[in-house]
């Protein structure tokens, strides 16, 4: 099977890989611009993968932080991290291998290498914590690990690092990933592409033979039987669907304090390939924190969203029970507001074809427009009914507002100063949008720029 042309409508995987403490959540961070992975001096601070998207120069790619390789005894949780890593390596598509070159090369940093090399990946060295001059002392040591000339840099100092996204960009294109086309986002396409996500055994197989009406997909009791994700396409009431079926979120119950996270890539594959994504929840089994974590990735691709509670042919008291269902969604996924909650039996059939009328609704949202003066006069009606707070000594200044894109729906305010714009007025601006103009079922992304004011000139009197 060839790869490029399997994963060519996702997007690429880069993983950063090395022993504990060379400085990996520093370098995920760096190429993110956020704080998001924790960093800490003390070894082996991430025990799960972290996802983020990330642009590499003109290429979007799924980025992933993984714990540090290790050898040796283990305990439960450490082996639990290693088995993660050795998911990354395998599903990456480039991995950054970091070795800490102040410290110089040590049997870890040897081992991940054997590791690496049997792996046959598309391998980036690098050579990090280059702070000080005595620090390139130890570069002609790691060369023997057999990876060639590393690229030395220092993540936390922000030093080189833009000759480490120039040569991945390079590669990444060398293997067949373009650029995402805006154009091609915004070209409304024939088929729908609608992903199946959740736990093992909450039902997305059977949803999605009870839509197909036939045993496409293999279903059973046993958690996990479907191992990779199944496309099958499909017309309702004229309209074309690609049912995106994956495998479950497995639950990693041995990781330090019950984290849970995702279980495989190809989750994370069939999010960028899909325009609506469905989580599925078991009614009887309630809401894991997997949930949570895929459906915020969702959310951050910028994708539609359908939360399906299945199984209410279990349900007792089915009016008292949807509603006490519906409440903890919301307070659970208060992220999201906005995403419609349907219930279902796909077992029994029941209102299974909901899922589908919504898909196809929430798709024409993604590529609604709004008229430029339209949304100015909404801009000012809405500053003037609930003035921004000052911030920092600082008032925001609201000039002008404008729709920039489509799937997902995009707008820009331009402002005096976007440092000042309070999260908390940012979440007003969505809210008060999505009243006035819809947008059910999609994110939408919100944007600020500055806007310089023109200076007056100063006419000089005549003497």
């Amino acid at each position: 099977m060839n790869d490029k042309a399997q994963k060519k409508d996702g997007l690429p995987i880069v993983a950063i890989v090395g022993r504990p403490n060379v400085g990996k959540s520093s370098l995920f961070n760096r190429l993110i611009r956020k704080r998001y992975a924790i960093t800490s001096p003390v070894a082996g601070t991430t025990r799960d993968r972290i996802y983020y998207r990330a642009e590499l120069n003109d290429i979007t790619v799924v980025l992933v932080d993984t714990g540090g390789l290790e050898y040796g005894k283990k305990l439960n949780i450490e082996a639990d991290v290693q088995t993660q890593v050795n998911v990354a390596i395998k599903e990456a598509d480039l991995i950054f291998f970091l070795v800490d070159v102040k410290d110089g090369l040590t049997i870890e940093d040897q081992k991940a290498a054997q590791i690496l090399r049997k792996a046959k990946k598309k391998i980036i060295f690098v050579a990090n914590k280059i702070d000080h001059k005595e620090s390139t002392h130890n570069i002609p040591e790691t060369m023997k690990l057999g990876f060639g000339e590393p690229i030395t840099m220092s993540a936390y100092h922000n030093i080189n690092v833009e000759e480490l996204i120039d040569t991945a960009e390079k590669i990444l294109k060398e293997q067949g990933w373009t650029p995402i086309n805006k154009a091609d986002q915004e070209k409304q396409q024939d088929t729908i592409n609608v992903c199946f996500l959740g736990k093992p055994n909450v039902g997305k197989s059977s949803l999605v033979n009870a839509l197909l009406g036939k045993e496409k997909v293999i279903v059973s009791d046993i958690p996990g039987t479907t191992r990779d994700a199944i496309d099958t396409e499909i017309t309702w009431n004229d309209q074309k669907f690609n049912l995106i079926d994956t495998a479950g979120l497995r639950r990693r119950g041995k990781i330090e304090r019950g984290i849970e996270k995702l279980s495989s890539f190809r989750s994370l594959d069939a999010i960028e390939r899909s325009d609506i994504v469905c989580l599925i929840l078991d009614y009887e089994e309630g809401i894991r924190n997997q949930d949570q974590h895929i459906s915020s990735y969702a959310q951050e691709a910028g994708k539609g969203i359908v939360l399906i509670v299945n199984k209410i042919d279990l349900m007792e008291e089915k009016e008292e029970d949807k509603a006490r269902t519906i409440m903890t969604l919301r307070k659970r996924f208060g992220f999201l507001p906005w995403a419609p909650i349907i219930f279902i039996s796909a077992l029994h059939r029941k209102n299974i074809e909901k899922t589908l009328e919504l898909a196809k609704e929430i798709y024409e949202e993604r590529f609604k427009r709004v008229d430029s003066l339209e949304l100015n006069l909404f801009m000012k009606k809405i500053t003037y009914k609930h003035l921004p707070p000052a911030h920092r000594n600082k008032l925001p200044v609201f000039y002008s507002m404008q729709q920039d894109a489509v799937n997902p729906p995009c707008f820009v305010y331009y402002v005096n100063d976007p440092s000042v714009i309070h999260f908390s007025y940012r979440r007003y601006l969505e809210n008060e949008l999505r009243k006035e103009y819809g947008f059910t079922g999609t994110s939408i992304r919100l944007y600020f720029k500055e806007k310089a004011r023109k200076k007056r000139r100063v006419r000089k009197k005549r003497s």
